[in-house]
This record gives structure tokens, sequence and C-alpha cells, in this order.
């Protein structure tokens, strides 16, 4: 019986890690196939070249970062502002996921291909949040507005290096979002429950 084949998931997987860990430079078949400890005879079955990995691990993102988000998001029975917060939990979680969409952000600086699909995904994330905030929000100039405070606030609390003098980094981010969804003080979760409830950040 013939030795099993390494999954074509596997592939774009090991490319997904090597690519959050070193950026775009560090995907290269050689290296994959060492990781997954195989040659890299097996690459080739399933991708004609390194560029066909890359659009491989481009869908696969989306895929996760967007479909499935989504699908998650329609199946929760929840008001729009806590499917908002959901959503942002989904698509910027903490860990591996998070550290793709960073990896991918950078690589899309200096990629036309990258950029067009960060320009894709981001468009289908702006969509989600103006679809749901419109739900409590009907002035469309204030759905965008908030929409894009949402999507500020989720990526880019990851690159400030602010301190926030007597309050905590959670409270904070829970407190603008809740600035976001029109969500007054006396609604909001108990203080000491920020941080599993701040979601957009």
């Amino acid at each position: 019986m013939g030795a099993l084949r390494t999954p074509r998931e596997k592939w774009i997987e090991q490319g997904l890690q090597a690519l959050a860990t070193g950026g775009v430079v560090a995907v290269r078949v050689e290296t994959l196939a060492k990781a997954l400890g195989v040659t890299k005879g097996g690459f080739y079955g399933y991708f004609d070249d390194r560029d066909a990995l890359l659009e491989a691990m481009l869908d696969a993102w989306e895929r996760e970062s967007v479909d499935d988000v989504l699908d998650r998001v329609a199946q929760e029975t929840g008001d729009a502002k806590e499917r908002v917060r959901l959503a942002g939990m989904l698509t910027f979680p903490a860990g591996r996921l998070l550290q793709v969409d960073l990896a991918v952000r950078d690589w899309a600086r200096r990629d036309v291909r990258a950029a067009e699909r960060l320009r894709r995904v981001d468009n289908r994330r702006m969509q989600l949040a103006r679809d749901m905030i419109s739900t409590f929000c009907s002035d469309p100039d204030e759905v965008e507005a908030r929409s894009l405070l949402a999507f500020c606030l989720a990526i880019g609390h990851h690159f400030l290096a602010a301190d926030h003098p007597d309050r905590s980094d959670a409270a904070v981010r829970a407190r603008a979002a809740n600035l976001i969804l029109d969500i007054q003080p006396s609604d909001a979760p108990p203080r000491g429950a920020a941080r599993e409830n701040e979601g957009l950040g």
C-alpha cells in the first residue's frame, strides 16, 4: 500500500502559519515541506507553483474570516447590537486568525493581489456592520460612520500602545463599543464583565 499523501488543506494551513509568524517571505515550499515532515514533491500534486498556494491561502483566509463569520452571525438569535459584538469577536479573535489577518494587511502593502483581496474582505466586513447597525440606526450617514468606527476599533487597537490612566484597556474598548452601538452605561454589562463583552475590540 502506497504512502498517504499530505492533504491539500495541510499545505494551506502550514502556509498560513508561516505567513502569520514570518510574513509572506516565509511561505516557501521547501520550508513548508520540512515543517510537515514530507518531501516537496507532494506539493506539486496540488499546486502548480507557489503563487497557486498563495491564492489558496487567501481563499482559506477569506472563507474563515468572512464566510464562516457570516454563517455564525446568521444563526445568532440575539438582537442586532449583540450580533455586531459577536461579529467583532469572531472576526478579530486573539490568536491564529488575528495574526493571519495582520500578516495579510502587511503583505497587501506590497502586493496588488493581496491588496485586492483585502479590499474585498474588508468591504464584506463593512457591509455586515452596515446591515446590522442599520437595524437600530436610520440615518445612512450615521450608519456609515458607526460602521467605520466599529471597524477601526476592532483593527486599530492592535496597533496602539497608549495607556489609559486608572482604566483598563478592555474597559475603555468596551465603553467605546457601547458608544458606537448606542448602549447607555445603565444598559451596559457590569464593569467586571468588560473583557468578555467588549466584542468590537
